[in-house]
């Protein structure tokens, strides 16, 4: 879970957060294509898109500790977000960092608003817990920047998410 803007308690955990948009940041708002599904298979660790009957991915991803979840289920893309800004709803405390720096990288898909906190797809500047598949979020997707920003150009605000175990 994420709230755009939040410092991280340790390198591979993430504090809950959601999405802001501020002077340096960009909220991307579409209507939906109909056409279009986000497909994540927890068990494989993958997520790809479904498009007009094409695969786009699979792409690695990282995923919720067994602690703190990635919720199952059918959902819809909520936001969509060009350099957020990372918040601890802990602390409060505002992550300064923005971009391929940040606790989120430079793109956030955010799917799943609970209270103050949102679930997301988002960047990550830790690579290697992508590519083990690791079980260490806060229940976000983490995903590379370079595939997580191909996932951001594809889909709109309104997109099918599907979550399967």
């Amino acid at each position: 879970m994420v709230q755009a803007s939040a410092e991280i308690p340790a390198e591979n955990s993430e504090a809950p957060a959601s999405p802001q948009v501020s002077a340096d940041n960009t909220e991307v708002s579409v209507s939906p294509e109909i056409s279009t599904k986000v497909v994540l298979l927890l068990g494989r660790r993958e997520i790809s898109v479904i498009r007009d009957g094409e695969k786009l991915g699979p792409w690695p991803v990282a995923i919720g500790d067994p602690r703190t979840p990635t919720p199952t289920g059918v959902f819809k893309v909520e936001n969509k977000v060009i350099n957020p800004q990372y918040q601890s709803t802990k602390s409060g405390r505002v992550n300064p960092e923005i971009g391929v720096a940040s606790p989120l990288g430079d793109r956030w898909i955010g799917f799943l608003q609970s209270g103050q906190n949102q679930f997301g797809i988002h960047g990550t500047p830790w690579p290697y817990l992508v590519y083990a598949k690791a079980a260490v979020t806060n229940g976000c997707v983490r995903m590379l920047h370079a595939h997580v920003r191909q996932l951001f150009d594809v889909v709109e605000v309104g997109t099918t998410v599907e979550i399967l175990r």
